[in-house]
């Protein structure tokens, strides 16, 4: 992984791209599995540009706790 990354909910960063990637966390959160004991712990969206800039964000639940989830965001270039 590259050597910058920001670990959300820092504001800073927080706010960037939450308009494109949120919606599409929430669009796809309808095809997790919950269930007692088992269930999605981790949702993962890939976003790639045409200028080859990378948009990793995933989102990890805590403690198997629904309603706490870690967002973490790494961005890179990839090499032509």
């Amino acid at each position: 992984f590259p050597t910058f990354f920001s670990q959300l909910p820092d504001p800073a960063i927080e706010d960037q791209g939450k308009d494109y990637i949120r919606p599409i966390l929430n669009k796809y959160a309808a095809v997790c599995v919950r269930c007692p004991g088992y269930g999605t712990r981790t949702n993962t969206v890939v976003l790639i540009d045409s200028e080859g800039c990378v948009t990793f964000t995933e989102r990890n639940m805590i403690n198997a706790d629904v309603n706490q989830w870690q967002t973490s965001t790494y961005e890179f270039k990839l090499h032509s």
